[in-house]
């Protein structure tokens, strides 16, 4: 992860022009997010927040929302156009929290640079951070098979839609909606996934094992 955070600082100005706030994110997005964490009754992580422009929404919706991502340029940038709101440098392989202690966790798009082995042990982790019947709110890049393509910023994956639910599944979660979007105006087809902490899952055990696979 430390080469995808070396990218993203080498094109932070240009990442954070483009993206920097929520008018610049889909309105269906926006809406799917909100609709699965703005009710969240504690704190919801954005990870992989980027410029902070959705941890930013999250907040003016009423959200004990908190930033973290690996890249400094972004958390700098994050903390100056939403100082009301907390960022801080981290990453989503391992979560400065307490157990089940956070409502929710917003993946949106962070995932899609991490190499499919380490998946598992990630959502683990989320899982372990995660408090009983919490959301977890991720969007992906599909594909047909799970493969690696070249992202404009740094080496990205596709991964099937069911797969990635199941991979969620054996985490802990439990898939409630599911966004999808075809390839339009040069964008990559995506969907996103809202799924819930599933009961009588204790997380300890289960990320060590899903570490292993």
């Amino acid at each position: 992860m430390e080469t995808v955070q070396q990218a993203y600082s080498s094109k932070a100005e240009l990442y954070i022009e483009l993206f920097g706030t929520s008018q610049q994110v889909h309105a269906d997005d926006l809406a799917f997010i909100g609709k699965h964490l703005a009710s969240r009754p504690g704190t919801v992580l954005d990870l992989g927040c980027g410029p902070g422009q959705i941890t930013g929404y999250l907040h003016s919706l009423g959200v004990d929302a908190k930033g973290i991502d690996m890249v400094p340029e972004f958390i700098a940038y994050a903390r100056a156009s939403h100082p009301s709101v907390e960022f801080r440098l981290g990453s989503f392989e391992s979560l400065d929290v307490a157990d089940h202690s956070v409502a929710g966790i917003l993946a949106w798009g962070s995932l899609i640079h991490l190499p499919p082995r380490d998946l598992d042990g990630v959502l683990a982790e989320f899982r372990r951070a995660m408090a009983p019947g919490g959301a977890l709110v991720a969007a992906i890049f599909v594909g047909d098979e799970v493969a690696a393509f070249d992202h404009k910023v740094v080496t990205a994956y596709r991964w099937p839609v069911e797969e990635f639910s199941e991979r969620l599944s054996r985490a802990g979660f439990t898939e409630v909606e599911r966004l999808q979007r075809p390839s339009e105006g040069g964008l990559r087809p995506f969907a996103a996934i809202a799924a819930v902490a599933a009961d009588g899952f204790s997380g300890a055990g289960e990320r060590s094992a899903a570490t292993l696979r």
